[in-house]
């Protein structure tokens, strides 16, 4: 009995994170476009059975590595098709930031400060949410945290004391950092401990970070998906690191561009109401206060390289940003028990921030669910009831990517534009992203231009068709008038055409050009 006490209270503080991380994971739908396409990605792998090569519409996605649909795969084979299975990556990937942010708190700055680390961690708007929204972000953030910590554990530590662990430790999710996100798996780490050996001038540290077996660990994890997939489309790597990595970092032409300072302004929001708490740190004394500057000075390191590193492309995005999570709630928390010996009354402070966080991201989580677009998803169960084996499924002008996903479509859809590469190239939109995968296979048969679908939907024998397209198809699609329309949620239409109607209003077939609208 007293041996389960005392594990309860061990771990009970990072279990309680992890059911504070989870408890609103089921109650949204899918935001779109982000988690609809990668719960797409994973829901594809699932049909076919092919995990080896992630697929959008049936067709090469090499935007990103598979770690993230392979999880998310694994957790819709076994749980079935749920807004909250679609979330387990993100969700691992906070758990395993959290247990090492707890991990290395307890080691290096005690109990108190680990338990309260984790508090500020589960509550800050930025780490809640991450936790919970279907990208690759929060997956990635919490490798390199992982990778981080253990690295910086192994440094601290005397010889034994578990550094040869943690040294394989920080190998092996940097590892699982390059196959969630790519390069910044193994980048940001490096760039973050490199900083801090230097600014501590223990260049040494080096030394004990290198290791033949870690590499070997490395090469092991990482390396076999990269190799197979070369072999099997000879353009992936020079599209995957070059034009994914090196282009979108360097590139103008990217969506999301934001000024340099983006990011601190999202951490000053995200992080409320524990923002307040970060003035600690400009005090003179808080660096070098227990001996612990070495630590302190590699969680600041982390924070500002890793806020750097991001802020010079002009694509941003907010989840770019989650590295930061982990060591910014830990200074926060050092902080404020620091101020706490010197101020019982900080104590008061301290649960009404953690009360009010709480309650932040427990209304912004109803504000956010009751204000989702369902159009997709309603359309798509809607499809699910009534849809029939043979059945087509026809995307008109737009691509819909929660649509497969709640209609646990069994086949790749249509998707009808201008495929012309001047169009295709000319944004970096969903269009952008099927005409680059169609590039690694050019027997693709799911991009129709105008005419094709006009010949489909008129031609005979033809499969039933499920339409979905704005309030404008119709002008353009004549045939499309005399279908069944089933249902419309603002703007968005789902007709049927069944294999038997007449189809009068056949006209000759429209140019490929008039398929462009967005």
């Amino acid at each position: 009995m007293n041996g389960a006490r005392n594990t309860l209270r061990a771990w009970g503080p990072l279990l309680a994170c992890l059911a504070w991380l989870a408890l609103t994971i089921w109650v949204r739908p899918l935001a779109l476009p982000d988690e609809g396409r990668y719960s797409g990605v994973a829901w594809e792998m699932v049909r076919t059975g092919q995990w080896l090569t992630p697929t959008l519409d049936g067709l090469p996605y090499f935007h990103k590595p598979p770690l993230f649909y392979w999880i998310t795969a694994a957790s819709l084979s076994v749980f079935g098709l749920h807004e909250w299975a679609a979330r387990l990556a993100p969700f691992l990937g906070a758990a395993l930031a959290a247990a090492s942010l707890f991990l290395f708190a307890r080691r290096w700055f005690g109990e108190g400060v680990a338990r309260t680390s984790l508090l500020v961690f589960a509550t800050a708007p930025l780490s809640y949410f991450g936790a919970q929204y279907a990208n690759l972000d929060m997956l990635v953030a919490g490798c390199i945290t992982a990778t981080i910590f253990s690295a910086a554990h192994a440094v601290l530590a005397p010889e034994g004391a578990g550094r040869n662990g943690a040294v394989l430790g920080a190998w092996l999710f940097a590892a699982l950092g390059v196959l969630a996100k790519g390069l910044i798996g193994a980048v940001l780490p490096f760039l973050v401990l490199v900083g801090w050996l230097a600014l501590v001038r223990r260049p040494r540290g080096l030394l004990v970070l290198l290791s033949w077996r870690g590499a070997l660990v490395f090469l092991a994890v990482a390396g076999p998906w990269f190799v197979l997939m070369q072999e099997r489309f000879p353009a992936f790597l020079h599209y995957f690191f070059i034009v994914q990595h090196f282009q979108r970092f360097t590139g103008t032409g990217f969506n999301n561009a934001h000024a340099f300072w983006f990011y601190p302004v999202v951490l000053a929001l995200l992080l409320l109401p524990w923002t307040p708490w970060v003035a600690g740190l400009a005090r003179r004394d808080f660096w070098r206060a227990d001996g612990l500057l070495a630590q302190r000075l590699l969680l600041g390191v982390w924070v500002l390289a890793i806020t750097l590193f991001f802020s010079l492309p002009r694509s941003k995005l907010v989840g770019y940003i989650f590295p930061v999570a982990a060591p910014l709630a830990l200074l926060m928390a050092d902080a404020a028990l620091q101020r706490l010996r010197r101020s019982p009354a900080t104590g008061r402070w301290l649960r009404g921030t953690a009360l009010l966080a709480g309650a932040i991201g427990l209304v912004a989580c109803v504000w956010i669910t009751l204000a989702a677009d369902t159009r997709q998803r309603d359309l798509a169960l809607e499809l699910r009831q009534q849809m029939q084996p043979g059945d087509r499924v026809v995307f008109i002008w737009d691509y819909h990517f929660a649509v497969s996903f709640y209609a646990a479509l069994r086949e790749p859809v249509i998707v009808v534009d201008d495929w012309t590469p001047a169009v295709v190239q000319s944004r970096d939109n969903w269009r952008k992203e099927l005409g680059d995968a169609a590039q690694f296979q050019p027997d693709q048969r799911e991009l129709f231009t105008a005419g094709q679908l006009d010949a489909l939907a008129c031609g005979t024998p033809r499969p039933r068709l499920w339409v979905f397209a704005g309030s404008e198809a119709p002008r353009v699609f004549a045939w499309l008038r005399a279908s069944t329309r089933v249902d419309e949620k603002n703007g968005l239409t789902l007709w049927r055409l069944d294999p038997g109607a007449a189809t009068p209003a056949c006209p000759g077939t429209p140019s490929a050009s008039s398929g462009a609208r967005s």
